[in-house]
């Protein structure tokens, strides 16, 4: 059997024999993988002219729903997934992680895009900026889709997360994808990829699938495409240099194996909560996926007088992880994911041995439950130990990608932290210490070479994701030999994928580009007021003027008795005389923000259901009680929401509220959120 391709609509099954890919727990053949035959210059192209038109044109909330919609499709059929991922060494465990983490990331980034960017094709990126003296001339960033093809070239130990946790923010952008899975593993790739195309919930286009080499694919990216890489920072740096990426300026994200380190703390002893959890999760990061991952803890930095502590209580540990055939209930850790690893591990682990030794593991004589031992891939969990760290700086520069660590003593915090940069740039690194002060030399001491801190104590623990667990929320990604590049990360990687424009023009100009209103701009008026109109007939930019409102004295006594503030700037006219800046009496600001409200509000029934919220509130000057103020509301953004069955459809409009005193001195800035009912009500 082949495994076959999708590109340009079609499933693919390539010429010739192909490479045999096998079962990491009995070395069954599952089939052959080729890619040639495929057009790649004419995949690039069918990314860009298909997919990525109809993308481009879809807002973010759109491609949320796409990707929330697509995530429920794959997670009601990815129990269909389990056996496949079985066959690439995986554990129930290890298929959790994979296969529902990456479905999990699909629901993160549907989520995230529906709350967190426009209802608009692009993004604008942050405030506006003043370019000229009278406020003619403004600038603001907008950031719009890439109009190429995001290039995703995958490693083998997550065949499944890899892949979604790179397509979600790379199609939530609007950029379509060519997925480029390792060939070991990539016969359950094809799996997922073939549910997805099944669905016809992405745009044609939108993806596309190359199982086996990438041939001369990278000899037509341009300017517009990205190329994404994560596995071996060998294989990594060769790619970056490949003269159409350099020539075209191509953007390039690496995310490479690395020696990240775990240190337990100068203030641990064994008796401490934290020692046993340290413990546990240096053998976790060991045996989970047979240790088979970027973020796995190679390094494991304990100070010199806990060595043998550490040492015989991850022996015990680890003793109690069987490994053997990953579909059995009671086998902990499953193959590494070909014999070609396990040739690579096992020379890794000499290395090492040249300056380290083994003190848990035999590489020769190991027991397995199920499987076959001759023809899968297993290799047992190995713990060495390297006395000299500083001098010796193998275990520094060496990776066995597999269920292996080194023991590394430290004398103190100082040498702790000169041990995990030794690293030169890691994905991620670790800290078990009951002690704050600790946690904060150590963090600010090797923050620079880390993508990621992970800090334990017994207050955290219970809820930590782990060590090793990237999580879409926040950045994946490292500097030095971790790539330096940044993956997930919630909006930050979408952005990844998207032109970062500087516009300059008239703030009314800027407001019809952008669909976002900001000052200087025009702000019509109308006769009726907008709280009376429905969300379609309100307009970015409309405007009310409100009428005038003295403060009193009585205003400011009834406020202080009603919100029970009673602050001597507001209720001791001594106090207040003596207050430096105010030197009299001043109203509540957030009297003056309630009384405001009652200039704006349209007292009747109407569309205005409720409000929202309120967001970026300051009060710039006092207001001083005989004071008199006024206000404009502004529609600043619309934003319609999605439609639910018990509720009405309706949409949230941000308004922009500026509130002036008798000397048309502002007062005071904010922005209220109003749900408003639309006008049609049909489905």
């Amino acid at each position: 059997m082949k495994i076959k391709s999708y590109a340009q609509g079609k499933w693919i099954e390539g010429s010739g024999d192909g490479k045999p890919v096998y079962n990491a727990y009995n070395g069954e053949l599952i089939g052959s993988v080729t890619s040639d035959g495929l057009d790649f210059k004419a995949m690039l192209a069918y990314g860009r002219n298909v997919g990525g038109r109809t993308l481009r044109k879809m807002t973010f909330h759109e491609r949320g729903r796409m990707l929330k919609q697509l995530a429920l499709y794959l997670n009601e059929r990815r129990k269909t997934f389990y056996p496949t991922s079985a066959m690439t060494g995986a554990t129930k465990g290890d298929t959790w992680i994979d296969v529902d983490g990456g479905i999990g990331t699909l629901f993160v980034y549907a989520s995230k895009g529906r709350r967190e960017m426009p209802d608009e094709p692009f993004y604008v990126d942050g405030p506006m900026e003043g370019l000229s003296r009278e406020g003619s001339f403004v600038g603001r960033h907008i950031c719009v889709p890439l109009e190429g093809t995001a290039v995703h070239i995958n490693a083998f130990n997550f065949p499944v997360w890899g892949m979604l946790e790179k397509i979600a923010p790379s199609l939530l952008a609007g950029v379509p994808t060519i997925v480029k899975p390792a060939t070991a593993t990539c016969y359950l790739t094809e799996k997922v990829v073939a549910s997805i195309i099944e669905s016809g919930i992405l745009p044609e286009g939108a993806l596309q699938l190359i199982c086996g080499s990438t041939g001369d694919l990278l000899d037509h990216v341009d300017c517009q495409d990205v190329v994404t890489f994560t596995g071996s920072a060998w294989t990594g740096k060769k790619l970056k240099m490949h003269p159409a990426i350099v020539d075209n300026s191509v953007r390039f994200n690496m995310e490479a194996d690395s020696l990240n380190c775990s240190i337990l703390g100068p203030d641990v002893t064994p008796d401490h909560p934290e020692f046993d959890l340290f413990v546990k999760e240096v053998a976790r990061e060991m045996t989970v996926k047979a240790g088979q991952k970027c973020t796995a803890i190679r390094r494991t930095i304990v100070p010199r007088e806990r060595v043998n502590d550490v040492i015989e209580a991850l022996k015990a540990r680890l003793d109690k992880v069987k490994m053997g055939d990953p579909t059995r209930e009671d086998v902990r850790m499953g193959p590494l994911a070909s014999r070609g690893q396990v040739t690579e591990v096992h020379e890794r682990v000499q290395e090492l041995m040249a300056v380290s030794e083994l003190v848990y593991g035999d590489l020769d004589n190991f027991e397995i439950l199920g499987g076959d031992r001759d023809a899968g891939a297993f290799f047992p969990a190995s713990l060495l130990y390297c006395d000299d760290p500083i001098s010796n700086t193998a275990p520094h520069d060496i990776e066995a990608f597999g269920p292996v660590s080194t023991i590394l003593p430290y004398k103190d915090g100082d040498e702790a932290i000169e041990l995990a940069k030794m690293g030169k740039g890691s994905l991620v690194g670790s800290l078990f210490t009951g002690d704050d002060q600790v946690a904060r030399d150590i963090v600010l001491g090797t923050a620079a070479y880390h993508g990621r801190i992970m800090i334990v104590n017994q207050h955290s623990a219970k809820e930590s994701t782990g060590h090793g667990s990237p999580l879409p929320h926040m950045v994946h990604g490292g500097p030095g030999r971790a790539g330096g590049g940044e993956e997930l990360g919630g909006m930050r990687s979408v952005l990844h994928y998207m032109q970062r424009t500087a516009l300059q023009g008239h703030p009314t100009t800027l407001t019809r580009v952008t669909n976002e209103w900001m000052p200087g701009a025009a702000q019509p008026q109308d006769r009726i007021h907008p709280f009376q109109k429905y969300f379609e007939e309100i307009n970015v930019g409309d405007t009310l003027k409100t009428h005038r409102r003295t403060i009193t004295e009585a205003d400011v006594v009834n406020f202080a008795g009603i919100s029970g503030d009673y602050f001597y700037a507001h209720t001791d006219k001594l106090a207040a005389e003596r207050h430096y800046v105010f030197q009299q009496r001043v109203a509540h600001g957030y009297f003056v923000v309630s009384a405001a409200a009652g200039l704006f509000v349209w007292p009747g029934e109407g569309p205005v259901l409720a409000n929202y919220g309120m967001d970026d509130l300051r009060f710039i000057e006092p207001v001083y009680i005989g004071d008199t103020i006024y206000l404009t509301l502004t529609c600043k953004r619309k934003t319609q929401k999605e439609k639910r069955e018990d509720e009405p459809r309706q949409g949230v409009v941000e308004w922009h509220v500026e509130i002036f005193n008798q000397e048309d001195v502002m007062v005071a800035v904010y922005t209220i959120l109003t749900l408003v009912a639309c006008k049609h009500q049909e489905a």
